[in-house]
C-alpha cells in the first residue's frame, strides 16, 4: 500500500504543481516547448504506469482493507455512468479543443465552440472524472480508494488547472471563449449560452463511444479479471 500511496501522490503532484502552474512557464522558458512536452509525456506515462503496476499489488496486500461495500444496485449505476464517461471520452478526443495540446489557435476561428464544447471545455477531464466516481461506487477496498480517488480529484483539479493555463498565455483571447463555454457539464447550455446540437456533435464520434463502451464490457473480464455485469 506504501507504494500505491507514493505512486498516487507522485503522479496527482507532478501534473498539478507542474502542468498548470507557473513552474511549466519556467521550465518551456529554460528548455523550450518542444523538449519540455517530450520530457512531460515521458514522466507522464512512467507516473502512470508506476500507479497502475502498484495498484495491482495493493489489492492483494493486507493493508488494503474494505473500507465499504456497495450496494448490489450500485453495479447498474455503475454501468450508466462508464457508457456517460465514454460517451464524453470518446467524442471529446475526437474533437477539436483549444484546451487540448498544441490547439490553442483554434480560438481565431469564429467556429471554435461547437459539438462537444457546447456541452464542457473540458469533455476528457470530465469523462474521467465520472469514470472514476464511478469505480469507487463498487470498489470500497484501500488500494480502490487511493487510485480511484487520486485519479478523480487529478481530474477536477486539473479542468481548473488548464483553465488557469490558458488564460495566462492567452489572455482576453481565452476569456471569450471561457464566457461562451462551460467548466462544468451543461452548465452553459443551462444558462441559456449554449445549445446543446447532438449531430455537430458527430454521429460517428457517438457511434464510435458506443462501439468502444461495448468493448469494454466484453475485455473487461479479460483485462481485469473481474466482470462489470450485475
Amino acid at each position: 500500500m506504501a507504494n500505491l500511496v507514493a505512486a498516487a501522490a507522485v503522479f496527482v503532484l507532478f501534473h498539478l504543481l507542474v502542468s498548470g502552474t507557473r513552474l511549466r512557464d519556467a521550465a518551456v522558458g529554460a528548455v523550450g516547448q518542444g523538449s519540455y512536452m517530450g520530457l512531460y509525456s515521458l514522466a507522464s506515462v512512467a507516473g502512470l504506469a508506476w500507479l497502475i503496476f502498484a495498484f495491482g499489488a495493493a489489492r492483494s496486500d493486507p493493508a488494503s482493507a474494505v473500507l465499504w461495500t456497495g450496494a448490489p444496485a450500485l453495479r447498474w449505476v455503475q454501468l450508466v455512468l462508464q457508457f456517460l464517461a465514454v460517451m464524453l471520452v470518446v467524442p471529446g478526443l475526437a474533437t477539436p479543443n483549444p484546451t487540448s495540446v498544441a490547439q490553442q489557435g483554434l480560438l481565431e476561428k469564429p467556429d471554435a465552440v461547437k459539438g462537444m464544447l457546447r456541452i464542457t471545455r473540458h469533455p476528457f477531464l470530465w469523462g474521467v472524472a465520472i469514470w472514476a466516481f464511478g469505480h469507487l461506487l463498487v470498489n470500497g477496498d484501500a488500494a480502490a480508494l487511493v487510485l480511484f480517488g487520486s485519479l478523480l480529484a487529478l481530474a477536477l483539479f486539473g479542468t481548473v488547472s488548464i483553465d488557469g493555463k490558458r488564460k495566462r498565455a492567452l489572455g482576453e483571447q481565452w476569456d471569450a471563449f471561457a464566457a461562451q463555454t462551460s467548466n462544468i457539464p451543461f452548465a452553459a447550455i443551462l444558462s441559456g449560452r449554449q445549445k446543446l446540437n447532438i449531430g455537430e456533435i458527430g454521429w460517428w464520434r457517438l457511434a464510435l463511444a458506443v462501439v468502444v463502451y461495448a468493448a469494454l464490457l466484453f475485455a473487461h473480464p479479460y483485462a481485469f479479471g473481474v466482470s462489470p455485469l450485475p
